[in-house]
């Protein structure tokens, strides 16, 4: 993005405060016209109330200054005021921008990008944006207004004495803006560091038991160490540069007085000039001290707030590949019907993880998914939600490809209950309630006694008012699981997703679970992902995968029939526990009926 367009853009984000930007820009052309005036009175203080020996001269512009300064400090405090409020509301606003962005990304983008650097972006970059785009900017100008306010006084006091002391100017100028261009790849460089670094630090956190648990602590200390270490010569380079200019702005300003002495002191001598006209003069370029080594950091933070928000804008502007159409209507009264119609799907162009796949799903019906690692079962429920558009064939729900629909509505009539449910850092009563706000307590708590949760729940000194912890560490696994089911219960969705929900628990939990989910699929469509064969014997159609491929369909008895995977599974998992319950029983009840194998023994290989 060129920068010119970055800073436009930033631009953009003060235009809502016209009234701010008013008061704050006249305060600062006011407070700047006051600061050219003070050389003026000087000058007649120095010619009339020195020279003529005139007391009431000396005083009458001793009052001026003083006058001068209160009114100059008035409009400073205006320009600072409102200054740095349009630093921190543009800040605010891109900061609600980037998040809304983040927000609606698709899954494709957060698939690939990394936490601590989006988090970096959001408050690193924006924190340097917010520091040029308000403040920054007015100084600059304040600084630009300066310079062509005293170049022009002294102009118009003398010529030939002023275009002497302004020789070292053009060079001051040209050495700012090469100074800046020099600056703003170090600054990118510097940021996309910081980037890094909160992503390892940020992952490190995040796996820190795993750390723990492999003693790998002095190993994550030196990656840090090391990408630490790249920023720190990263930010010395540019400390470096910085004070390689810096002397030398001062420099220049220092060889204009050093002009002024030397070409205008035997003027004066010579009566060619006056006293005060080379004290005016002197003021004024002393006067240019200070913007001219405030030139070189407002020409930094220029420069890093242009590298900061090309990093924010970067992630505003990636193409959101699932957005929904501008024509898009809601999903009609639901029924839970889902098809799938020649659906081929890749995260990558060219590696296609589902191939030509079709099936159908009815209203209430219980659709299993099973098949090796990598067969494409999430894929296949990663595309219901549209989390993820196929890349050829549709996916209808109700009859309608979900394309054709708002996502809101879509979505709304969708529930997910993870393998690994994500709870947020809030009372056990938001998170259930976390897909219906405005639930009432009485609801959220049939919701958590339908998922067998309330119980447990209850038995918390501050019942549904315990907060968890990030990601609901301080619950079980098995406590988190029904958490996440009275989620799923209150939002009532007609379509249900349960995705290797009972994998990573203990049998008895994993029973008490199936109840849970058993209320939860009653009068839903539920499509099931699961690895243990007995979670799939009761469902009434079953989608064997192998490589993006079905390979086998149908109920459980029926596969069973079949020389097929599922065959093959079910003789490592379950062959060997149905077939000494059946040898058990003959030996004690010969004439009952073989029991069947219950769904608290869950067949574990």
């Amino acid at each position: 993005m060129a920068r010119l367009a970055i800073y436009g853009r930033l631009m953009r984000y003060l235009q809502p405060y016209w009234l701010q930007i008013v008061l704050a820009y006249a305060a600062m052309f006011f407070a700047t016209l006051l600061n050219l005036l003070i050389p003026q009175l000087l000058r007649g203080a120095v010619d009339r109330g020195l020279e003529e020996h005139n007391a009431a001269i000396l005083f009458t512009a001793a009052g001026a200054i003083l006058a001068v300064a209160v009114v100059r400090g008035v409009a400073g405090f205006f320009q600072r005021y409102f200054g740095e409020w349009l630093s921190y509301r543009a800040a605010y606003d891109l900061r609600n921008d980037f998040y809304t962005s983040l927000q609606r990304l698709p899954f494709a983008f957060h698939d690939q990008a990394h936490t601590g650097d989006l988090m970096s972006r959001a408050t690193g970059d924006i924190t340097e944006t917010e520091r040029f785009v308000g403040m920054g900017l007015m100084e600059l100008l304040s600084t630009v207004l300066l310079m062509i306010g005293v170049v022009t006084a002294m102009l118009l006091m003398d010529l030939r004495l002023a275009l002497l002391a302004l020789i070292p100017l053009p060079l001051l100028l040209v050495s700012t803006v090469r100074f800046g261009m020099t600056v703003r790849p170090q600054s990118r460089h510097v940021q996309d560091q910081l980037g890094v670094l909160s992503t390892t630090m940020q992952e490190s956190l995040t796996g820190i038991g795993v750390v723990k648990a492999f003693a790998r602590e002095p190993y994550e200390f030196e990656k840090f160490d090391r990408d630490n270490s790249i920023w720190f010569r990263l930010r010395e380079g540019l400390i470096r540069l910085w004070g390689n200019n810096w002397p030398f702005f001062t420099f220049l300003i220092a060889l204009s007085n050093f002009l002024l002495l030397f070409f205008g002191g035997p003027m004066v001598l010579e009566g060619t000039i006056t006293v005060g006209v080379l004290f005016a003069m002197i003021s004024y370029v002393l006067m240019l001290n200070g913007p001219a080594q405030r030139l070189g950091f407002l020409v930094n933070a220029a420069a890093t707030a242009d590298a900061s928000a090309s990093r924010v804008f970067e992630i505003m502007d990636t193409p959101n590949t699932v957005a929904e159409r501008p024509d898009a209507r809601p999903l009609p009264q639901p029924r839970g019907q889902v098809d799938f119609e020649g659906v081929s799907f890749g995260y990558r162009d060219g590696l296609n993880v589902l191939q030509d796949l079709c099936f159908s799903a009815q209203p209430g019906q219980v659709i299993a998914l099973m098949g090796p690692t990598g067969s494409g079962k999430s894929s296949i429920i990663n595309l219901i939600p549209r989390f993820y558009d196929p890349v050829a064939g549709r996916v209808l729900v109700d009859g309608v490809d979900v394309r054709e629909l708002t996502l809101d509505s879509l979505r709304g009539q969708i529930g997910i209950v993870l393998q690994e449910p994500f709870l947020f850092s809030a009372s056990i009563a938001e998170n259930i309630a976390y897909g219906r706000p405005t639930a009432s307590q009485a609801e959220i708590e049939r919701a958590a006694a339908a998922a067998n949760a309330h119980d447990f729940i209850v038995s918390f000194p501050d019942g549904y008012a315990t907060r968890v912890g990030e990601r609901g560490v301080t619950l079980s696994g098995g406590q988190k699981q029904r958490v996440a089911i009275a989620r799923a219960l209150l939002y009532d969705p007609r379509i249900l997703i349960l995705d290797d929900s009972t994998s990573s628990v203990d049998t008895e939990t994993e029973y008490i679970i199936q109840q849970a989910l058993q209320a939860l699929m009653q009068g839903r469509t539920t499509f099931v992902i699961a690895q243990r064969l007995l979670t799939l014997k009761h469902a009434d159609q079953i989608l064997v995968l192998e490589q993006g491929r079905i390979v086998q369909r149908g109920r459980h008895d029926e596969l069973l029939a079949e020389d097929g995977l599922y065959r093959h599974i079910y003789d490592l998992q379950l062959r060997d526990q149905e077939q000494f319950l059946a040898n058990d029983h003959d030996q004690h009840n010969p004439t009952q009926p073989v029991p069947r194998l219950p769904a608290r023994v869950a067949g574990n290989p």
